[in-house]
């Protein structure tokens, strides 16, 4: 049967498995060129610098879409699907999971409070209960933006939406030869390259770009790898909107050098933030303090 438009079929030239080693590798070694910079700052990329929130809800929605037609055949539940995405967004890790949800919405199948509060239990019985596999999904979904970027650039990137604030914070940063900006996201790196080039003049050298959804390395390696490459007594910095995240570095050996600051204006509910100001390795921090330090940064200064 033909596949549905959106879907990619698993390549049968190489193994997953060995696949997924390899890009390991790959993206633990891309950060092995050493920095001479005095501060390093590793930057997740959804919820820090960019709000991709529209975008990747109508992703979600189009992904849905190619996958169950039969399902999603009621284009009057548009609206309100993609008001459910916007409230249950702080969820979400991968950008197929969009589409999960966007079905889960759809068929009321879970409430929104149960989705905040228990998505990592919820997430696995869906895929279970739906057939589906998490490599193909990452495909399908990334195969829906290269689609409608092909079709369409500006109407793809206009939903993807620059902090006020953060882009030129970024930008400073990235200009100065006293700090070194890596990108650490979940997103595929190059949509999140073309973001941030063409919303923000931002340009992030590829091996400075590390996609955890392509690689499958945990931010806490690459976190270890970008530490080991730092210039002695450099200044580390890592920025998260996620507080599960910043709560897994916390209790990974060996990255206890990073200071680790969660942004207040990112995809976190207030339970998170008041869990992150309880704990003494983490700071809450809003756009005036992050555009601070990065200036600082850019300067050559530390704390």
């Amino acid at each position: 049967r033909a596949a549905a438009p959106g879907r990619v079929s698993r390549s049968r030239a190489t193994p997953p498995h060995a696949s997924r080693r390899a890009s390991r590798r790959g993206a633990v070694a891309m950060a092995a060129a050493p920095s001479t910079a005095s501060t390093v700052l590793a930057l997740d990329f959804d919820g820090v610098v960019c709000d991709s929130e529209p975008e990747s809800s109508i992703s979600g929605w189009k992904h849905a879409v190619a996958l169950w037609p039969e399902v999603f055949d009621d284009e009057t539940q548009y609206a309100r699907v993609l008001e459910g995405l916007k409230r249950t967004r702080p969820v979400v890790e991968t950008g197929f999971e969009n589409t999960l949800l966007a079905r889960c919405i759809l068929e009321e199948t879970h409430s929104t409070d149960d989705i905040i509060n228990d998505w990592g239990a919820i997430m696995p019985t869906l895929m279970e209960r739906w057939a589906l596999d998490r490599a193909e999904m990452v495909r399908g979904y990334g195969a829906i933006r290269d689609d409608w970027m092909a079709a369409d650039l500006e109407s793809w990137l206009e939903p993807n939406l620059i902090y006020p604030g953060v882009g030129e914070a970024v930008r400073l940063a990235e200009t100065s030869r006293d700090a070194q900006v890596f990108v650490v996201t979940t997103k595929q790196a190059r949509f999140a390259s073309a973001i941030m080039s063409r919303k923000a003049n931002i340009d992030i050298p590829p091996e400075r770009l590390f996609s955890q959804t392509v690689s499958g390395v945990p931010k806490t390696e690459v976190l270890l790898a970008l530490q080991a490459d730092a210039a002695p007594g450099a200044r580390l910095v890592f920025v998260e909107d996620k507080m599960s995240t910043l709560e897994k570095v916390c209790a990974r050996d060996g990255l206890e050098k990073w200071e680790l600051f969660l942004v207040d204006w990112g995809y976190n509910t207030e339970e998170e933030r008041a869990r992150a100001r309880a704990n003494p390795r983490i700071r809450v921090v809003d756009v005036e303090t992050f555009a601070e330090t990065l200036g600082e940064a850019a300067k050559g200064g530390g704390e």
